[in-house]
């Protein structure tokens, strides 16, 4: 089983990429089992110079409180906030959603958070987060599936796909629990299957250069890019 360990340093703002007109407006990120350690790397591979907004849904108990955000704040440059309701989304700061609400996201980068009934027994729950930012931006959505048991996010995928977004998928052989994976890639609205490291990378390259930019050295399995 992976291990999480502190990065001891943050990495320098990307050369190249833009702080002006970025091919997307968001990132929306859904993980659960085994995804602090996925978190952890991802995030620690973006710049805080990253010129998106990002979103998260991790899976988290709604017993306890959560330390969620300190946490993450140590892996990355980026800012790190929990969202609040009517509060915005802000480049290059990851808006988390807290225990036991869902996170959604409206026109203009607004932030809702309710409790309304668990999705997939999760609140809150990726597929909420997804599809809200499916109608939210539509094309201009950039998803993130990572590790995490059960289908929740496979549906939210499959609305950003439908909406003319990417989705980017963590594969098998890096994920520690590949169910959310899967079932997301099984639907048909996965645009690419990236390892873990590969993932960072990927979303600089996106978001400089659009939807069609290659992903050199990552070619996406055949059923995989821009299912129908």
């Amino acid at each position: 089983m992976s291990s999480l360990r502190e990065r001891p340093e943050r990495l320098d703002p990307a050369p190249g990429v833009p702080t002006q007109s970025p091919a997307f407006d968001v990132v929306v990120i859904g993980a659960s089992a085994g995804g602090l350690v996925a978190l952890a790397k991802l995030l620690g591979d973006l710049p805080g110079s990253f010129p998106v907004a990002l979103a998260l849904v991790l899976h988290l108990r709604a017993d306890r409180p959560s330390v969620l955000t300190d946490v993450l704040a140590r892996y990355t440059p980026l800012s790190v906030l929990w969202a609040e309701d009517r509060g915005h989304l802000c480049r290059g700061t990851l808006t988390v959603a807290p225990p036991d609400r869902h996170l959604r996201v409206r026109a203009g980068g607004v932030l809702s958070l309710d409790d309304s009934p668990l999705v997939h027994y999760s609140r809150p729950s990726v597929d909420a987060l997804f599809i809200s930012a499916a109608s939210a931006f539509g094309a201009r959505t950039l998803a993130v599936i990572l590790t995490g048991n059960g289908r929740d996010g496979a549906d939210g995928a499959l609305a950003v796909h439908r909406a003319d977004g990417v989705v980017l998928a963590q594969d098998e052989a890096s994920s520690e629990f590949f169910s959310m994976p899967r079932e997301a890639i099984g639907l048909g609205g996965v645009t690419h299957v990236l390892p873990l490291e590969s993932i960072a990378p990927a979303l600089r390259r996106l978001v400089t250069l659009g939807a069609d930019a290659a992903l050199a050295g990552w070619p996406p399995p055949p059923a995989a890019r821009r299912p129908t």
